[in-house]
């Protein structure tokens, strides 16, 4: 790691009033310098509190955005411009809007690994964390379920009482763990549990111990008394994992487990973010209103 550039985030950090958030994904070097590291969702709740007038958000787009939109009055920076979601990109505002006059009265409720222009055309967003507690608790017995296809899957299987209708949108990463890769592992590692993010395709999800979100593997292979673990997400979860659980064994499904967007941020990356005061997120007064609104929705629900 570079000390160098170490030192002037730090610096930086004070003279720029910034705190820096990374999400579970990004380079284990960028997840050392961070103030804080998490899922999407509870990096941008914990920016709410804080007393800076900056956030710099090491993840991608949708995230950033969702800090702006949680914290309208502060200066929201992304390290690097491009770091996109190609899930979230599978789904527009407009195909939103057309997709629901097929299904007139349905509730839309759309994962937060989307745009905050298709987060303002929804009813409620949801995270991999609550999506099961806040569908459930939705008073809508029909509900567009978009983008993510294998995580509606995943929940639409445990409420039977919902008629949801899939986006057919899915994470690239997490679908290149195929359901012969994890038997053959499996064998390879008899003793460890499996746990796999519900981005994953079913017949992944129905072979694991676990299935959860990013924290909900971390925070399952910590209790758990299991000393070794097959981890089916993306490859930077393993930093935490490592870091919080010492005396017990990760292995990562498959070295290709790597989502090349959040990989972009670096520590020069985020000393020139800092330097120059780039690049600023904006989200439109009218898409932020309606977009926290359906967040609200989910707070409410995920109670």
């Amino acid at each position: 790691m570079d000390n160098n550039f170490i030192e002037r985030i730090n610096k930086l950090k004070q003279e720029r009033n910034a705190v820096i958030v990374a999400h579970m994904y990004q380079n284990d070097e960028v997840q050392a310098v961070a103030d804080m590291v998490g899922d999407s969702y509870a990096l941008s709740k914990y920016c709410t509190n804080r007393p800076e007038s900056t956030i710099v958000f090491c993840g991608v787009d949708f995230m950033a955005e969702s800090a702006k939109i949680l914290s309208p009055e502060k200066t929201v920076l992304i390290p690097v411009a491009d770091a996109g979601c190609p899930m979230a990109d599978m789904i527009t505002a407009e195909q939103l809007r057309e997709f629901k006059k097929q299904y007139p009265g349905y509730a839309v409720a759309t994962y937060i690994n989307s745009s905050a222009a298709v987060k303002a055309e929804s009813d409620v967003i949801v995270t991999s964390s609550n999506a099961l507690k806040v569908i459930r608790g939705m008073e809508e017995k029909n509900i567009i379920f978009g983008p993510d296809r294998n995580l509606g899957s995943f929940i639409a299987k445990q409420c039977p009482e919902k008629n949801i209708v899939l986006w057919d949108g899915f994470c690239p990463t997490h679908h290149k763990i195929k359901k012969e890769d994890v038997l053959e592992i499996k064998e390879k590692y008899p003793n460890a549990e499996l746990l796999v993010h519900p981005e994953c395709t079913p017949d992944v999800t129905e072979l694991a111990d676990y299935a959860g979100s990013t924290k909900g593997i971390i925070d399952y292979a910590t209790a758990s008394e299991s000393k070794e673990f097959i981890i089916g997400t993306e490859v930077g979860v393993m930093y935490q994992l490592k870091k919080n659980n010492p005396d017990k064994k990760f292995y990562i499904m498959s070295c290709e487990l790597v989502c090349h967007n959040m990989k972009k941020t670096t520590l020069e990356s985020i000393v020139n973010c800092l330097e120059k005061g780039e690049h600023k997120i904006y989200v439109p007064d009218e898409v932020a209103k309606k977009a926290k609104k359906a967040l609200d929705r989910m707070l409410e629900l995920g109670k």
